[in-house]
């Protein structure tokens, strides 16, 4: 299989070592290795950030507090001129709710990029809540590339565009269903005759 068969995503993963037609595949060069795990560096990245994202907000009395310093509602309440300020006044109703929600979504979040497990529902995930935090919390950071939030959201896409092809749970569900006839289009019938 080639490399731009892999790139759109066509065949067997690549690291359950068959082709298309259930060949062994060649020894890989390095370049080619290179570019089929290209996005893992950026998945690891993403996944163990929002991980540790999730798990430091759930594990902080503070931050999870109704107000107070080091609170999410205090920190609600000290936004000035966000671009969606009615996600501020939604989530200043009941912040240690929204808080919980945060920290839950982010660890489910890091746990998915981690495994390779519906990649791209958990980037579409990971995307929406650094646009919701980009929006609102650092929108008035300035110039705009000093906002991490805005780079978290830029670099989710290549994730929710291609997912997980190589070394992740995705890949080889994907390739346990092609073993066992269920591929793109259903079953496998052979004709008879």
């Amino acid at each position: 299989m080639s490399l731009p068969d892999r790139a759109r995503g066509r065949g067997t993963p690549s690291w359950a070592g068959t082709d298309d037609h259930g060949a062994e595949e060649k020894p890989a060069g390095l370049r080619e290795r290179a570019a089929r795990h290209a996005l893992l560096p950026l998945r690891l990245f993403l996944g163990v950030t929002f991980l540790y994202a999730g798990l430091d907000k759930m594990t902080d009395p503070d931050f999870l507090s109704t107000g107070g310093p080091g609170s999410l509602g205090d920190l609600l309440g000290s936004i000035q001129g966000a671009a969606a300020p009615w996600m501020l006044d939604l989530a200043q109703q009941d912040p240690v709710a929204f808080g919980y929600a945060i920290a839950l979504g982010e660890t489910a979040v890091g746990l998915g990029a981690l495994a390779g497990l519906w990649t791209r529902l958990a980037a579409l995930g990971g995307a929406l809540i650094s646009l919701s935090f980009w929006l609102t919390i650092s929108w008035n950071v300035g110039p705009y590339y000093y906002s991490q939030d805005a780079a978290y959201l830029a670099a989710w896409t290549p994730l929710l565009l291609a997912g997980a092809p190589t070394l992740s749970l995705d890949a080889y569900l994907a390739a346990r269903r092609a073993r066992n006839g269920h591929g793109h289009g259903g079953p496998r019938h052979r004709s008879s005759g």
